[in-house]
């Protein structure tokens, strides 16, 4: 077991929800205040209103866990609608394939592990063929991105894998249109055309919401994407609710979906995400008892690194992902998330380039 207290609640709190009724008002106290800090609240009062308690826990509590679904199904429809106000701007155009990611391909494919969940913004992949047009039709419909120095507009344009943020005159909605899921620097060259044609079209499911023409990418790919963009992705913030997301997903399609574990080494490699894959795989059988063919993973040591840069990452990793006490936080944990942040850059861009951009970063941030 995690050897820090928080981080034993916390454990217990996402993997056995259950139990929490009948903590001590101490315990249960803490282990809500780091859940609302890490956007995982919602997921809580979701879990236990699916297991009929939600009702039986403490006047407060039960309170605080409402509210945070309610804020939860409020950024829901939120979301949809953004995503139907997208689908009016691009028409119904058959040859186009827009394939929504991360917290809104949850929504839309109905995933268990959407109730509760605490959008943020949506995130689209189209060919990078139709980029442009895309990004014209949006523009023409009230989408517009805001000003950018002349690096920033080059790194989104010539380095990464998406456009800048759009943002509607009238919604504060982040919508990121992506050509990839890794950066063109990147050290991972991931095909975008094999997650596209895999992609799987959204049935219309959401009465009064214009959410056709969306598909989502398909159940390994899914999975393997939400491993590459927490371990390749940048930013440590919600790394705690994204392995909570990697978990959901290894369960669902493990139990649902035909040949998920026989297919997924093959397909993590065809697709060059076997690494990201291993380190997913690794960390949420460790941190969340995620459960795990022991055949895979055993395919999966074949795609770690070396056993030293193996040692430091599991040394990293748990500070990283896991909150700090939020009455005593431990420097560790920033040291951590700022490793692991730096390591993100130095696996996505070539070392003189890294150079240049942590400097831009670091300059920016002082002026």
């Amino acid at each position: 077991m995690i050897p820090h207290p928080e981080r034993t609640l916390l454990f217990a709190a996402l993997t056995q929800p259950a139990d929490v009724v009948a903590w001590p008002a101490r315990d249960l106290d803490l282990v809500l205040r780091v859940l609302r800090r890490e956007r995982l609240l919602g997921r809580l009062a979701a879990n236990l209103e699916t297991a009929g308690l939600l009702g039986a826990m403490p006047a407060v509590a039960q309170a605080a866990l409402a509210s945070a679904l309610v804020a939860t199904r409020a950024r829901a429809r939120v979301a949809r609608w953004e995503l139907d106000r997208i689908a009016h701007a691009l028409g119904d155009d058959p040859s186009l394939t827009v394939v929504a990611m991360k917290g809104c391909a949850y929504l839309l494919a109905g995933l268990p592990h959407a109730e509760g969940r605490q959008f943020a913004d949506v995130d689209l992949l189209v060919p990078e063929s139709r980029l442009g047009e895309v990004e014209a039709r949006l523009r023409d419909n009230g989408w517009q991105t805001a000003e950018l120095t002349p690096y920033d507009e080059r790194y989104y344009r010539e380095w990464t894998h998406e456009l800048p943020p759009l943002t509607h005159a009238e919604r504060d909605v982040e919508v990121d249109l992506h050509h990839n899921v890794q950066m063109r620097t990147s050290r991972l060259k991931p095909d975008a055309h094999l997650l596209l044609t895999a992609s799987r079209p959204v049935p219309r499911v959401v009465p009064g919401f214009r959410l056709f023409g969306y598909s989502v990418l398909a159940p390994i790919d899914m999975t393997l994407h939400a491993m590459t963009h927490l371990f390749y992705g940048g930013e440590m913030d919600d790394a705690l609710r994204e392995l909570v997301d990697i978990d959901a997903l290894v369960r669902h399609y493990a139990a649902h979906e035909p040949r998920f574990w026989e297919d997924f080494a093959t397909r993590a490699v065809e697709l060059d995400l076997a690494r990201p894959a291993f380190y997913g795989l690794r960390y949420a059988q460790r941190l969340l008892g995620t459960p795990i063919p022991a055949a895979v993973t055993a395919a999966a040591r074949a795609w770690g690194p070396p056993a030293p840069v193996v040692a430091l990452m599991d040394r990293l990793v748990p500070h990283a992902l896991f909150p700090p006490h939020p009455d005593r936080p431990r420097r560790v944990t920033s040291i951590a998330r700022l490793a692991l942040y730096i390591r993100s850059h130095w696996v996505r861009m070539p070392p003189l380039m890294l150079l240049r951009h942590l400097a831009y970063k670091f300059r920016a941030r002082r002026s």
